[in-house]
Formats: structure tokens, sequence, C-alpha cells
């Protein structure tokens, strides 16, 4: 059976990715809104430490990439290289212009909650890494981290409704990977208000219409993803009944277009190659949550069969030499080759 777990090699080369694209400025797509003439500005000039890899959250993660590879394999012929590149980016004097530019008039929605699920992600890396130059990133950092919890506290009580998107603002993500970094810095408000919302949005939910996924750009899928923060949530037993209720024919292979890697058609295309990211960001939850059921359970067979048909299908793709996948997929695939399987 085929490794699926990362290896030196692989971290060498998804490390490259990240460091060809973390500080290239341009393609740019920035999520911007001008208040007056002032506000137009280059890329570099509005955010000095997340400028590159096509836009703001796709810098984030790739950043949260480099730390998570440095930390695993050390010895990476590219440590030094990311060393350097961290030490160029996360300066405290970039960090505070980042600060700053959250805290100006319409900027409250600013990649909510994708991109400060994925800060919170790069911030919870440092936090447990005993490195020197990790600690001195890490209080550059706190900031921007203390901003957008302020902004998670003051947001989730007003959001009514869960977004279940499979792109950038789908809440079951923005809020997995928030209560990861409270419960690992032991901040007990955030964790509870989000455990909190959680139950909220989600614990009635059952027979969920996964059949309709994916969609035609979808890089998360919308079932997987609430399950995947559910199992975060819930306590074992009380999470194994939810997931029968709430997809209650997975056991029989339904259904099929959840459990089928999606067909991408054009990797030169930047919304159809979201389909690779969802093939991986699938993976990593199916890994999850079957580890989360018992070793019998008929539903972790199928979890564990599928997440690596998706896998083995998605990591031939994360190099296709193409910018529109390159600059963000490589922190998909680490994501999930650092996931345990089941």
């Amino acid at each position: 059976m085929q490794d699926l777990s990362l290896t030196q090699s692989q971290a060498s080369h998804f490390a490259g990715l990240a460091l060809k694209c973390v500080a290239r400025e341009y393609p740019n797509k920035p999520e911007h809104v001008m208040n007056t003439g002032r506000d137009v500005e280059s890329p570099k000039t509005l955010h000095p430490a997340f400028y590159g890899c096509y836009d703001w959250h796709s810098s984030v993660h790739g950043h949260w990439m480099l730390v998570r590879l440095l930390r695993m394999f050390p010895g990476l012929p590219e440590a030094q290289d990311i060393r350097k590149a961290l030490d160029a980016n996360l300066t405290a004097e970039n960090i505070r212009a980042e600060t700053a530019y959250l805290k100006q008039a319409n900027r409250q929605s600013f990649e909510r909650t994708y991109g400060w699920a994925w800060l919170l992600k790069l911030a919870e890396e440092l936090a447990t890494w005993n490195d020197t130059n990790a600690r001195s990133w890490s209080s550059n950092l706190q900031p921007l981290v203390d901003a957008l919890v302020s902004q998670y506290l003051t947001f989730l009580p007003k959001q009514t409704y869960p977004i279940r998107t499979g792109v950038h603002p789908n809440t079951a993500f923005g809020l997995a990977f928030a209560i990861d970094y409270a419960k690992t810095v032991q901040n007990e408000k955030l964790a509870a208000l989000i455990a909190e919302r959680s139950r909220t949005y989600f614990a009635n939910d059952k027979d969920y219409p996964a059949a309709w996924e994916p969609g035609g750009e979808d890089f998360f899928s919308p079932a997987l993803m609430e399950a995947d923060l559910m199992r975060r949530v819930l306590k074992p037993a009380e999470f194994q009944r939810w997931f029968r209720r709430f997809l209650p024919r997975l056991a029989a292979g339904v259904p099929r277009s959840l459990l089928q890697p999606a067909v991408v058609t054009d990797r030169t295309d930047p919304k159809l190659v979201h389909l690779d990211g969802l093939n991986l960001s699938r993976a990593w939850c199916m890994r999850s949550i079957a580890t989360a059921l018992p070793m019998n359970d008929p539903e972790r067979k199928v979890l564990a069969r599928s997440a690596r048909l998706h896998a083995g299908d998605a990591l031939a793709h994360v190099a296709s030499g193409d910018y529109a996948g390159e600059h963000w997929l490589a922190s998909f695939a680490v994501y999930l080759l650092s996931t345990p399987e089941p």
C-alpha cells in the first residue's frame, strides 16, 4: 500500500514552491476596500508581511506551511532559506502595519473567516515550537493575532446563520482552526464561544444533502468540513451519534459524489483548479473524522478508503506548473499529509 505520510523529499519540494511565492508580489488579487484615493497602494505597501502568493490568505498559509515543514524536518536543504524568508516578512514593523490595516474603516470583513483561521493556525504552529527564531516570530505576530481573536469574539455572536459554502467564507472551517488555536493557547473565552456557536449552527443537522456536492469551484466540502468541526466540539460518543444522523447512508457508500474525487478539467483556471484543493481537504477531513469513530465502525472504513483515493488523486497535481494552483495547493497537501491516517 502506498505510503501517504509526509516525507522529507516531499517537504523539500513543497518548501520550494512556498519560497517562490511568499516574496512574489505579482500577480496579486487584493481584497481591498479603498476609502480614499490615498488607499491606492501596491500589495506590499498594504501588506508588508503577507503580500506574496497571489492573495493575503495564501501568503498566510504559505508561511504556516514553511513553519510546519521546518518543525517536522529541521534538516531540510531549504532550512536557511526558510528562516531568512520568515525573518524578512514576520518583523514587528511589518506586523504592526498589518494590524493597523485591520483597524481602518471598512475592514471588519477583511478575510473573514478564512484568512483569520489560517493566521491563527500560523500562530498556533509558532506558539508550540521550542525554537529561538519561532519565539521571536510568535512575539512579533501577537498583535495581529490579538486583533483577529477580538474580531472573532465580536463577530460570532452577531452571526445568526452559518455560511455553508465550499469556498473561503465557510463557517465550519473558520471555527475549526480557531478552536484548535484557542485550545492550544488555553483561550477559554474563545474556545467556549466557538463551541457554543458550533452547537447552535450545526448540532441539529441531519440527513445532510451531501449528494449536491461538489460545487463547480469548491475547495471545501461543506458536509465534511462541518463534521470535522463537530468532532472537535462534541464528546466522542455524542459525535458518533451525531455523525450517523448527519450522513445516515455513508456506510453503504452513499452519496457516491462525496466519496469519489472531483474531476479537474483545467489546472490553469484559478477557479476550476479549486477542485484539486477540494480533493485534498476532503481527504484531511475524512482522515480526522474516521479517527474519531470506533475501529469497527463501517463508516470509518468507508472514509479511510475514500481519503486514500482523494489523496492519491490530488497529490499528483500539487505542482502543475501553473501559478493558479501552485501558489496555494502545497499548503493543503502539507496539512493533509501531516494529518495521521486512521
